[in-house]
């Protein structure tokens, strides 16, 4: 029996290829540096996931999240800034930051006083000098969601992102 490090990770696309597969790949080891495993992990996630629906047919957005929730993006309610807190800390903690909120997490009041453009912003200006990028993407609901990139992946994600039908927004520019 094969351990976890005789798991095959390379992916077999090369740069030209367009396919959506070769799309989300892309995406994924956007969402997930340094971590090709997690990326590779999430991608058999998403080829389950899809299946045989029509390439026309698929929400890569709705797919990706649902894979990836948790692990490499975040989908909570916009109403639930505790949920918005524990999901953006969460991924923060992947690259072992913390966010400093400007207040404490766990007091009502704090909760009360805030929303979420406000908690995506004072996210994305922590994560930015460690050199990671917090994306939003549109959601069709009351919903915030979305992913962190290293910051230098910034052009490399705004090109893919509309290729995918995703349309994302930097933390910093909601509200």
């Amino acid at each position: 029996m094969g351990s976890d490090d005789d798991f095959d990770t390379t992916h077999a696309f090369d740069d030209d290829d367009d396919s959506l597969d070769a799309k989300v790949w892309q995406l994924l080891l956007l969402i997930n540096p340094g971590d090709d495993e997690a990326a590779f992990q999430q991608f058999a996630g998403y080829r389950d996931a899809v299946g045989d629906t029509p390439e026309d047919d698929i929400d890569v957005a709705q797919v990706v999240g649902q894979v990836a929730d948790w692990r490499a993006t975040f989908h909570v309610d916009a109403d639930d800034t505790r949920a918005l807190v524990q999901a953006i800390d969460e991924l923060a903690a992947r690259w072992n930051l913390a966010i400093d909120w400007d207040g404490d997490t766990d007091d009502d009041e704090f909760h009360a006083d805030i929303d979420a453009s406000d908690l995506l912003g004072t996210a994305y200006d922590n994560l930015a000098p460690h050199g990671y990028t917090l994306w939003v993407r549109d959601t069709d609901d009351d919903s915030v969601a979305g992913w962190m990139t290293l910051s230098r992946d910034v052009e490399p994600m705004r090109e893919l992102a509309p290729e995918l039908g995703i349309h994302l927004h930097r933390g910093n520019e909601l509200g």
